[in-house]
C-alpha cells in the first residue's frame, strides 16, 4: 500500500484501472489504456489493481464494481466512474488535471 500511496501523491494525473482477470469489460479497457498512454506518454502514470490481490485498497476507494478508473492527483480523487470508458474521452478528463 505504501508504493501505492507514493504513486497516487504524484503531481501529474495518475489513472487507476481497478480491475478483476475474470471480468470480460476489464478486458477492454487493456487496449484502451495502451492508447491512452501512447497518446499521453509521460504527463500521466497509469496503473492497474487487481481487486482480487488487492482487496485492501479496493475497499479504501469504496470499488464496487470493476472496471472502475481513477484518477488522482497529490493523492486526492479528481474524478471516478465505473465500466469502459473510450480512449479519447479518458484523455480529455486527464488533460483536466
Amino acid at each position: 500500500m505504501d508504493k501505492f500511496g507514493a504513486v497516487i501523491n504524484s503531481d501529474k494525473p495518475v489513472l487507476v484501472d481497478f480491475f478483476a482477470t475474470w471480468c470480460g469489460p476489464c478486458k477492454m479497457m487493456t487496449p484502451i489504456l495502451h492508447d491512452v498512454k501512447a497518446a499521453m506518454g509521460d504527463r500521466v502514470t497509469i496503473l492497474k489493481i487487481d481487486v482480487d490481490k488487492n482487496p485492501e485498497v479496493a475497499s479504501q476507494f469504496q470499488v464496487q464494481g470493476v472496471p472502475t478508473l481513477i484518477v488522482f492527483k497529490k493523492g486526492v480523487v479528481q474524478w471516478r466512474q465505473s465500466g469502459v470508458v473510450q480512449a479519447k474521452e479518458l484523455q480529455q478528463i486527464l488533460l483536466r488535471y
